[in-house]
Order: structure tokens, then C-alpha cells, then sequence
């Protein structure tokens, strides 16, 4: 079974290695340590703490408004491309860059504006964009 190190389980769960360290010392994920020395998480139980982490998630999107589009990827804008019908917002989630074409008129008319937090949602192929 493969193990990974702190940074690892951190990146694969879109956080800082701090919180992953926090975790683990908090008990949430199971460690153990290699020959080395070195804190390690077993492949099984990230898996599953990953899965724990977005009902947990889920549980707390489902207090706001109802959606049936789940993975959801709460950023920053960073870009407002507009053209004469469509545009092109851009979103830095952690480390996800999302993009998301729209009408102009979406845009004019909901506001969006570089430095505007906001919550991309992808479903398939497309990406929806909610203000936070």
C-alpha cells in the first residue's frame, strides 16, 4: 500500500501542509512513521479521510442555497475578459485556475469584478460561478 508524507496528503487535499499537520496530530488522520522517522499516511485512510472531508464540506454547502452541482471551488477572480457578446472570467482557486465563459450580459448584470470572491462549480464540462 502506498504512503504519502504531510505535503503530499496536504496537496491532494487542497490544503496548507500546516493544516494537514494539525490534522494528524488532532488525531483526524491516521500517521505512522517510516524507518526514518519520517510521519507518513497510509494510501487507505487518506482515502477515505479525503471523502469524510467533502460530506463534511457538502454538509455545509447544503446550509446555503440548493444546488445539484457538486464540486465546487471556492476562489478569487482574477480576470474579466469581455467581448462584444461573450466573456471569459478566470478564478485562482488554491491552486486550480478555472475558467468559465459567459455572456456579457452575466457579467454586467451580476458584477463581476476582479478581486471578487467567488465559487466556481464545475459539472461536466462546464463551470458555473456563484459570488461568495
Amino acid at each position: 500500500m502506498r504512503s504519502y508524507s504531510i505535503g503530499q496528503a496536504a496537496r491532494l487535499l487542497g490544503v496548507s501542509p500546516d493544516t494537514a499537520r494539525r490534522w494528524a496530530d488532532a488525531g483526524r488522520i491516521p500517521t505512522h512513521r517510516d524507518r526514518s522517522g519520517k510521519r507518513l499516511i497510509d494510501g487507505r485512510d487518506l482515502a477515505a479521510f479525503s471523502v469524510a472531508l467533502a460530506e463534511e464540506a457538502s454538509s455545509t454547502e447544503n446550509a446555503g442555497p440548493h444546488t445539484s452541482v457538486r464540486n465546487a471551488f471556492p476562489g478569487i477572480i482574477t480576470a474579466v475578459k469581455l467581448g462584444d457578446v461573450a466573456a471569459q472570467i478566470e478564478i485562482q482557486a488554491g491552486p486550480h485556475r478555472l475558467v468559465s465563459l459567459v455572456t456579457r450580459e452575466a457579467v454586467e448584470e451580476l458584477g463581476f469584478e476582479v478581486g471578487m470572491e467567488a465559487v466556481a462549480r464545475v459539472k461536466s464540462t462546464n463551470v458555473h460561478i456563484d459570488l461568495a
